[in-house]
């Protein structure tokens, strides 16, 4: 259990990184995902190869992690989105009511009780982000969108729960950001009719970014926090991502500023969505310490 604490957290840290990098990137939010997956994925099969790793897994379900890798990718177009219609601050915070979307969905999903203490530290998280509708009026698309990728991104991991019962973390990965590529590019001609980029292909400054982007932030990323959800529940995994605006918050902040143009009620939401997660890890640990040896 402690090891895949620790699995969670080196992937909540990478995770901080990647609205840092949303920022940086200048392609819109749809190219930058679909540029990310198409250098995630490739990798993941020549390590596959390198590794001599069984990726023969069954056929019913290669469609399941391609669907739920669908629902990732689109989860990454909403998130850089909200990022690049507000900032990093304001579209990592409205990330964090991932905590509250999956104690409802998760029971549902699984089919078991719903936890009412998981469900008031998600609702915690909501009355934070309720508090941040009070800065710059200008950025409220992006916590709409921000709000529609928590949604989205506390999906797939509920449905990893079950596929990683009878598939290996890495077969899923490798299998989900495949089908998440593949869904993106089916999509991306609509997608560029909609929403039209000034330019198609990434500069080289660009291309620097989104290299972090998917080796760091994807490949490792990912393996890590699936690693972790085989030992810990979908909503712990969820509720600790919280931790991302925390890291992303003060990267923004140094990098860019942002704290210039946020006020006391987004000060006030971090505060409440920080509670949350202290008060989940607590919880966590006392169920840990009461355990028989």
């Amino acid at each position: 259990m402690k090891r895949a604490f620790i699995q969670l957290h080196i992937a909540v840290l990478l995770a901080g990184l990647t609205g840092v990098l949303g920022k940086l990137i200048t392609l819109n939010e749809g190219l930058l995902v679909w540029y990310r997956l198409l250098l995630t994925a490739p990798s993941l099969w020549l390590l596959a190869l390198l590794r001599k790793q069984s990726v023969r897994i069954d056929r019913k379900d290669v469609w399941r992690i391609f669907g739920i890798g669908g629902i990732a990718a689109i989860h990454w177009v909403t998130f850089f989105g909200s990022i690049k219609y507000s900032n990093v601050s304001v579209g990592l915070l409205c990330f964090s009511s991932i905590g509250f979307f999956t104690a409802i969905i998760e029971p549902l999903v699984l089919r078991h009780k719903m936890d009412v203490v998981e469900l008031m530290l998600g609702l915690l998280v909501i009355v934070g982000i309720c508090f941040i509708f009070q800065v710059d009026p200008g950025f409220k698309i992006g916590i709409f969108v921000g709000l529609l990728s928590a949604l989205l991104g506390s999906l797939f991991p509920v449905l990893n729960k079950r596929i990683l019962k009878r598939v290996s973390s890495e077969n899923v990965t490798l299998y989900e950001l495949s089908g998440g590529f593949l869904v993106l590019t089916l999509l991306m001609p609509i997608y560029l009719w909609l929403f039209p980029a000034p330019s198609l292909v990434p500069g080289w400054s660009d291309l620097g970014w989104l290299l972090i982007l998917a080796w760091a932030c994807t490949v490792l990323a990912f393996n890590l926090s699936m690693s972790a959800l085989q030992r810990i529940s979908a909503f712990t995994v969820n509720l600790s991502y919280n931790l991302e605006p925390v890291y992303g918050i003060l990267l923004a902040f140094v990098l860019f500023r942002e704290d210039k143009y946020l006020n006391s009620g987004f000060y006030i939401g971090f505060t409440l969505i920080l509670l949350s997660i202290v008060l989940q890890m607590v919880r966590m640990r006392r169920k840990q310490s009461v355990k028989p040896a």
